[in-house]
């Protein structure tokens, strides 16, 4: 039986990491986002059907802080209004962990850094392939000059997207990185769906997971209720061996945003609740992505989050 906890390890690192890059390729956008997840305990999920268990008095919260950069270096539009570019991408995160009775078992902070490029191609009328290539360091400290070899990962990927409608692009390929310590091919899914009107539904699996369901007041404020999954990871040496430490959250919340068209901004905000925060260690191995018998996560708490979105 495969972990829940690994299954979104291999999402982490087949998704998240290899589509950072997948923009529209229409303009420069830069976002910016801080989250905070409350306080709640630790427990560890047993293969099978045994109960939970809950790890001592250990407890934790969480402050993640998230921003992103992307510029296309060269654009042009087909027959279709579909773009064929080359662009770069920067994105990072750094999280802080306020972690209660661990000693040193739990990771207190950890720092991801990506760079790469992307490149976009219509293939016909309802066929896109969608590219990366790039480099990234996941970290558990932002002390750069403890930064190693060790912590940077390879990846890049290659995509082939289906225009099924004007509203829905739905696609699959491979993606190949070096969280192992060796190169791995992984799936990639990629998926984008939405309505239209004052009411639309959007369902995206592009860089992590977002459902939403939102109403627009007027062309300033909207309001939606909405499910999101992300996190981030951290390589390094424990006990003498190479390991991943995870951590991921799922959340869920009401989620206004308000835009000011005219200048290309936007500001987005949520308050709800972490339902699931997955956070461990795991080898550096393709038995160690795979075992089953590593499933620790922190309990549902609050959420909130603040974020901004500027296009240029």
């Amino acid at each position: 039986m495969k972990s829940p906890n690994h299954m979104k390890l291999i999402l982490l690192f087949s998704a998240t990491l290899v589509t950072l890059f997948y923009q529209e390729g229409k303009a420069q956008e830069i976002t910016f986002k801080t989250e905070h997840i409350g306080n709640s305990g630790y427990y560890y999920l047993p293969p099978g059907e045994k109960p939970r268990e809950k790890i001592g008095d250990g407890k934790g919260s969480a402050t993640i802080y998230q921003g992103a950069f992307s510029m296309p270096l060269s654009i042009k539009m087909n027959d279709n209004n579909r773009p064929i570019a080359w662009g770069i991408g920067l994105g990072g995160a750094y999280v802080s962990l306020k972690n209660q009775n661990f000693s040193d078992y739990m990771v207190s902070e950890i720092m991801n850094v990506q760079l790469g490029i992307y490149h976009l191609r219509p293939l016909n009328d309802r066929w896109s392939m969608k590219a990366s290539v790039g480099m990234g360091v996941f970290t558990r400290s932002a002390d750069l000059s403890k930064i190693s070899f060790n912590n940077m990962l390879a990846s890049g990927s290659v995509v082939f997207v289906r225009h099924l409608k004007s509203n829905l692009d739905i696609g699959g390929g491979l993606a190949i990185n070096s969280s192992l310590g060796y190169p791995m091919v992984f799936p990639a899914v990629y998926l984008k769906w939405k309505t239209n009107g004052k009411f639309d539904v959007n369902i995206e699996l592009v860089d992590g997971l977002d459902v939403s369901a939102g109403y627009d007041f007027n062309d300033m404020f909207k309001l939606s209720y909405a499910m999101e999954m992300n996190g981030q990871a951290a390589l390094l040496n424990k006990d003498g061996k190479d390991v991943i430490f995870s951590h991921q959250y799922i959340v869920t919340g009401f989620r206004p945003e308000i835009k000011f068209g005219d200048i290309g901004l936007s500001l987005t905000g949520m308050a709800g609740f972490n339902l699931y925060r997955p956070a461990s260690y795991s080898d550096r191995t393709l038995k160690g992505v795979f075992a089953a018998d590593n499933d620790y996560y922190f309990t549902a708490s609050a959420y909130a989050s603040l974020g901004l979105k500027m296009k240029f």
